[in-house]
């Protein structure tokens, strides 16, 4: 089995900043693209960022500049830097990985159980 657990979501005032971390566990062979998408109340899933496991990385729009990916292949572990938080990025904050299972030769998709952020003063 696989797991991606997420930390670090919570409430925080307009200007501040959080962190989130996803660490992957379970029989993983290999993790390629890891990313965090976000879903607003009434709004579909969006990404937000994405990183591949030799570093590049994409942003959208509306986060570039503010939010940094990172991540630890040693810990398979990706994080999510947010600063100069907004109103608007108020949203369930999700973990995504594509990886490679230990004995198994094909590429899988897993999600988090995702992480409230909250940006209100």
């Amino acid at each position: 089995q696989v797991q991606l657990v997420e930390s670090g979501g919570g409430l925080v005032q307009p200007g501040g900043s959080l962190r989130l971390s996803c660490a992957a566990s379970g029989s993983i062979l290999s993790l390629n693209a890891m990313g965090w998408y976000r879903q607003a109340p009434g709004k579909q899933r969006e990404l937000v960022a994405i990183i591949t496991s030799g570093g590049r990385t994409n942003y959208a729009d509306s986060v570039k500049g503010r939010f940094t990916i990172s991540r630890d292949n040693a810990k398979n572990t990706v994080y999510l830097q947010m600063n100069s938080l907004k109103p608007e990025d108020t949203a369930v904050y999700y973990c995504n990985a594509d990886l490679l299972r230990v004995g198994e030769y094909r590429l899988y998709n897993y999600w988090g159980q995702g992480t409230q952020v909250t940006v209100s003063s």
